[in-house]
Parts: C-alpha cells; structure tokens; sequence
C-alpha cells in the first residue's frame, strides 16, 4: 500500500468516526450496558419476588418435562426438558427495559421535541404576521400617495 492510500483509508476512517450517527450509536450502547444492571437489579429485586409469591423466586427453575424421566438439574439433568421459565424471564426483562427507555427516555424526549416545535412555529407564525401588516400598511401608503396625485393634492 502506498502512503498515499494509507492516507486515504485513515481520512475515509476518520471522516467515518466523525459521522454524528456513529458517535451516538457509540454512546447508546454504553448507556444500554450500564442500564442492563439497572434492569437486572429490578428483575431480581423486585419481579422475581413478586413471581416468588406465587412459586419459586428463580424463574430459571420453571420448566416442563417434554420426554421422559425428567430428573436433576442442570448438566445432570435426564430427559428432554422445555426451560420456559428461562424465557419468561428474559422476555420480562425486555418488557422491562423497553417500557423504562420509553417512558424514561422517548416520551418525554418526544414531548419536549414537540414543544420546541410549536415554539419555532409559534415565532414563524407572528413573524408573518407582522411582516403581513407591514406589507398591508405600505401598500397603504401607496395607494393613499396615488389617490392624492389623482386628486392633485400634494403632500403637505
């Protein structure tokens, strides 16, 4: 490679890191892994207890028996065993998260967008107004300077 096409490839690199949409999507999936733990401490705080009155606080644990004998746990376990407690709970955590980040997150960033839309609405919508009042007393104006011309009557 020359170093002219290194030069190339770093620019093309750099310019691509630059891109607004990659820093953000940088800074997303920092904030989304440090929210796991947040997500995985209500889960196991709060929903597992919950869940825990009603049978085990390990949804791991629920599982139904497809094929027989289903005995033990885990590596020694016989039997061919269908784990829906395991997918009960990560399908929680998702509900979890995804109604976190969209109340916590979406709405009110949606809410305020819209806000700052009506704002900048708002000032077009006086602006032209005001420039609509100009134009009508200029013309006006205009019309009372010709009137007067007509008439012959100069101004005074």
């Amino acid at each position: 490679m020359s170093d002219q096409e290194k030069t190339s490839v770093l620019q093309g690199f750099k310019a691509f890191l630059m891109r607004g949409n990659v820093v953000d999507l940088a800074v997303a999936v920092v904030i989304g892994a440090a929210f796991t733990n947040i997500v995985n401490a209500v889960v196991k705080g709060v929903i597992n207890p919950l869940v825990g009155a009603f049978g085990t606080q390990d949804l791991d644990g629920y599982s139904s028996c497809l094929k027989g004998p289903c005995e033990g746990v885990g590596d020694a376990a016989t039997g061919v065993r269908i784990l829906w407690g395991s997918v009960l709970g990560a399908t929680l955590q998702f509900v979890i998260t995804a109604a976190v980040v969209y109340f916590l997150m979406v709405l009110p960033m949606a809410k305020y967008l819209a806000r700052v839309e009506a704002r900048r609405k708002a000032k077009e919508g006086t602006r032209e107004v005001v420039e609509i009042t100009e134009l009508e007393v200029l013309k006006e104006i205009r019309d009372t300077l010709v009137a007067q011309r007509g008439t012959g009557q100069g101004p005074k």
